[in-house]
C-alpha cells in the first residue's frame, strides 16, 4: 500500500521512516508503510494548492458538480478493499462502516447537487438610480466568494464521513477551495485508498492540479505547520477541546489570523421531565441505554448527561438503564490512547466522593484488545454544580445521572454546563407547557434541540445544525454537518460599477442565479 504524501498529482519522494496502523481490536500491524510528511511538503502541497486556486474558483459549476460525483463513484469503486481496510484500522463492525460509506458518498452527492443549483452563492444585485436624489445610487452586485485553500484535519471516530473525502473535504470543494488534508494516523491506509480515489476523479474531470493533497503524519508537528502556512485561509478540525483550542491559538497569532472551525467535543444534556418518566421510564431507559453505548460511545453527540428530577419516575429509570447497561458486552475502541482516556476518565470519575455508580457492564470480549465498559452513574445536583471536574466530556460508553430536587435545580443545570452540540428533551405533550423557561435556557446553549429522541445518528441534510455555542465549538454560527457547511469557506464580495459581462455568471442580468433585488426599497425574490 503506498504511503507516500499525495502533493498535486505527484507523490512526493520518500526521506522519512515510515509508521505502520494497528488494528485495536487485534493489535495487530498491518500492512503498508505510511511516510511522515516533511516541511518543504507542506509547502509544496500549498503551493499547488493556490495555483488551483487561480483556476478552480472560476471552473463552470455544473463541472465543480461533475467532479463531486465523480470522488463518489470513485470511492465506490474500490469496493469491499476499502470497507476491509476501514475495519481494520478502526476496529468498527462492517455494518458500521458500510454505512458510513453510504454517508461519504451521500455528502458528496448533496454538495453536487448544491453547487449545479448554484443558488447558494446568495446574488444579490441593487440596479443603478441614476435619478436618486439628493444623490444617484450606483450599481452594486454582491455574491458569496470562496476563500482559498482550506487544510482539513480528518478525524479518529469516521475513517469515512469525517475524514479525507468527508462533510469537510465535499463542502469546501463546493465552495470552490482547494484542500490539504493532514491524514489522521489511526486510519493511514484508509485514507490513502480515498485518497487516490480523488485523485482519479480529478484527472477524469480535468480539475487543476493541486486541488487536492493529502500529507501524513503521526505527530503534531505537520498540522501545526499546516495551520501556520501563509497561504493556508481556514481550517477544519474534529477532535478534543485542548486539540482545538491550541489550533486555534496558533491561527489566530499568525502575522494574518484565519478562521478555524473546531468541533470540540459535548456532553448532550438530556432532559428527562417528569411526566415523561412518569409514562414512559422504562422505555426511555432503554433508548439511551442503547444511544450511549452505540459505537462504543465514539460520538460527539453521545448523551453523556441525563438531568432529572428525584421521584419514583426517574428510579424506574434508573433501574431499568442499570439493567440495560448490565446487558451491554464490552466494545473495541479506536485506538489504545482513546482507550486508555476512557478508562482513565470513567475511573477517576467513579471514583469522586459524590458520585455513585449506577451500574459498569463486566461482560469483557475475551481475546480482544481495547475494551470499553460501559458504564453509568450519579450525581445529586448539588455536588454537580460544586465540582467542575463532573461536566468533562468522557469519550466512549459512559453517561452522568444529574438527580435535582427540582426545575429551579435543573434550570441551574443549564446555566452551569455551557455550550453543546445537542439537548434533547423527554417530555409528555401536555407539560412541555409548563417549562417554557426551562426550555428557554435549553435553547440558549445548544445547536440542536430534539423533542423525544436520542442525539447519536446526525441526519445529513439542508437543515441539520451540527455545532454548538462554545465549547462544543468556537464558533457557534455554522455547523460541519448538511449544505449550510459551505459557507466556512466563503466570503462576500460586492461589485461595483461593472460591466455585465465582466461580472461572474451569477451576478449577470437575467441570469436565474440572480435571487435578490432592491425594488422600492425592499428586498425581493426574482
Amino acid at each position: 500500500m503506498n504511503g507516500r504524501n499525495l502533493i498535486g498529482n505527484e507523490y512526493a519522494e520518500v526521506n522519512t521512516s515510515a509508521f505502520k496502523a494497528i488494528n485495536p481490536l487485534t493489535g495487530e500491524t498491518l500492512d503498508g508503510d505510511f511516510f511522515p510528511a516533511q516541511v518543504k511538503d507542506v509547502d509544496e502541497a500549498l503551493n499547488y494548492a493556490v495555483k488551483a486556486f487561480t483556476v478552480y474558483k472560476n471552473i463552470d459549476k455544473d463541472r465543480k458538480a461533475a467532479f463531486l460525483r465523480a470522488i463518489a463513484d470513485e470511492i465506490i469503486a474500490l469496493g469491499d478493499a476499502l470497507l476491509e481496510r476501514a475495519c481494520a484500522e478502526s476496529g468498527l463492525p462492517l455494518g458500521r462502516i458500510t454505512g458510513e460509506r453510504g454517508r461519504t458518498v451521500g455528502q458528496l452527492n448533496m454538495f453536487a447537487d448544491l453547487v449545479a443549483d448554484g443558488s447558494w452563492v446568495e446574488a444579490i444585485i441593487d440596479n443603478e438610480l441614476p435619478d436618486r436624489q439628493p444623490a444617484a445610487r450606483p450599481d452594486i452586485r454582491r455574491m458569496l466568494v470562496a476563500m482559498g485553500p482550506v487544510v482539513v484535519f480528518g478525524a479518529s471516530n469516521f475513517p469515512l464521513a469525517f475524514s479525507v473525502a468527508g462533510g469537510d473535504t465535499a463542502s469546501a470543494l463546493a465552495s470552490g477551495c482547494p484542500v490539504v488534508v493532514k491524514a489522521h494516523a489511526a486510519h493511514p491506509g484508509t485514507s490513502a485508498m480515498v485518497a487516490s480515489a480523488i485523485q482519479k476523479a480529478v484527472v477524469s474531470t480535468g480539475m487543476p492540479e493541486g486541488v487536492f493533497s493529502i500529507l501524513f503524519d503521526n505527530g503534531y508537528a505537520i498540522g501545526e505547520q499546516l495551520v501556520r502556512h501563509p497561504k493556508t485561509k481556514a481550517v477544519t478540525f474534529t477532535g478534543s477541546f485542548k486539540g482545538g483550542m491550541a489550533l486555534s491559538k496558533i491561527a489566530a497569532e499568525r502575522p494574518v489570523p484565519i478562521p478555524v472551525f473546531a468541533e470540540m467535543g459535548s456532553i448532550n444534556p438530556v432532559l428527562l421531565l417528569p411526566e415523561a418518566l412518569n409514562v414512559r421510564a422504562e422505555q426511555i431507559a432503554e433508548q439511551y441505554a442503547a444511544s450511549i453505548t452505540m459505537g462504543a460511545g465514539q460520538f460527539c453527540t453521545n448523551p453523556g448527561l441525563l438531568l432529572g428530577i428525584a421521584g419514583a419516575g426517574l428510579n424506574r429509570f434508573k433501574a431499568t438503564l442499570a439493567a440495560k447497561i448490565a446487558a451491554v458486552s464490552s466494545a473495541t475502541m479506536l485506538t489504545p490512547g482513546i482507550c486508555k482516556n476512557y478508562q482513565e476518565l470513567s475511573d477517576a470519575m467513579i471514583s469522586e466522593k459524590e458520585v455513585t455508580l449506577i451500574m459498569k457492564s463486566d461482560l469483557l470480549v475475551e481475546g480482544a484488545n481495547n475494551q470499553a465498559l460501559a458504564a453509568v452513574a450519579e450525581v445529586s445536583a448539588k455536588d454537580f454544580l460544586a465540582n467542575p471536574k463532573l461536566k468533562e466530556e468522557i469519550f466512549g460508553p459512559w453517561s452522568l445521572l444529574v438527580v435535582a430536587e427540582n426545575i429551579a435545580e435543573l434550570g441551574e443545570v443549564l446555566d452551569y454546563v455551557g455550550g453543546q452540540l445537542t439537548l434533547s428533551v423527554m417530555a409528555e405533550d401536555a407539560e412541555l407547557k409548563n417549562y417554557q423557561p426551562l426550555l428557554d435556557k435549553a435553547e440558549d446553549i445548544t445547536g440542536r434541540i430534539l423533542l423525544n429522541g436520542v442525539p447519536t445518528g446526525v441526519e445529513v441534510c439542508a437543515a441539520m445544525q451540527h455545532g454548538g455555542p462554545f465549547p462544543a465549538t468556537n464558533d457557534s454560527r455554522f455547523t460541519s454537518v448538511g449544505t449550510t457547511a459551505v459557507r466556512r469557506f466563503v466570503r462576500p464580495l460586492s461589485w461595483q460599477n461593472w460591466a455585465a459581462d465582466l461580472l461572474p455568471p451569477a451576478l449577470q442580468d437575467g441570469n436565474p442565479l440572480n435571487i435578490w433585488r432592491l425594488v422600492d426599497n425592499k428586498m425581493t425574490k426574482s
